[in-house]
């Protein structure tokens, strides 16, 4: 289990951010397993119009996205209910995902509709203890979404991915909602380096130190 000190019997909540192809849920996997923390992964296929965003971004932008801002929203409320949060919780998103992917996707007027529904719901959910913000060199993220294989992500578009590569890098250099432990993952190698997992967690545990009891 991971505690803050001072904080035992509250259980801490990690999010893992970063562009498509970073390797959010390979690090999930391994940090929940090592801690012995309950995975949430983003429920993204469920998603009916994700597969018509990739072939048309700007006639399916506003329905993708309301429908990740809602299915997400849901999702993070249930990390709110007491019987739920046992023990320590590793998710492969966070809610400011959203805002990050609707500020690149979305034409102005959308984006003015769907920031009065984003700023209402951003308020009710539960803010992580720790941030993970993965980054990776471009040919590194094409060549991990190439290999998972995915339908709709064959021939992925180049330049929307290093649009979203630059937004998360904008987004996180002025983020200080929470803890934040920063990792480029171009050469970390998580699954079969047992050295860099645990140099993860000790940065997280850092964090944890470091924080004002008050910061969550």
């Amino acid at each position: 289990m991971m505690r803050r000190e001072g904080d035992l019997e509250r259980a801490v909540y990690i999010a893992v951010e970063g562009p498509i192809g970073v390797g959010k849920t390979t690090l999930v996997d391994k940090l929940a397993a090592h801690i012995g923390a309950r995975i949430v992964l983003e429920e993204f296929e469920e998603n009916p119009f994700l597969a018509s965003f990739y072939g048309d971004r700007e006639r399916y932008a506003f329905q993708t996205q309301i429908f990740f801002l809602m299915s997400r929203f849901k999702q993070q409320q249930e990390l709110q209910q007491p019987d739920l949060f046992q023990p320590d919780i590793v998710a492969d998103y966070h809610l400011l995902k959203d805002r990050i992917f609707a500020g690149l996707t979305l034409a102005q007027h959308e984006l003015a509709l769907y920031d009065k529904v984003y700023k209402a719901l951003e308020a009710q959910i539960l803010k992580p203890d720790v941030v993970i913000y993965l980054r990776a060199n471009q040919a590194t993220l094409l060549e991990r979404i190439a290999r998972r294989g995915r339908v709709y992500e064959k021939d992925f578009d180049r330049e929307y991915l290093l649009g979203l590569s630059n937004a998360y890098q904008d987004f996180f250099k002025t983020y200080r909602a929470t803890p934040l432990v920063e990792l480029d993952t171009s050469q970390l190698d998580i699954p079969r380096d047992a050295q860099a997992l645990h140099d993860v967690v000790e940065k997280i545990r850092a964090c944890l130190r470091e924080a004002p009891a008050d910061a969550t």
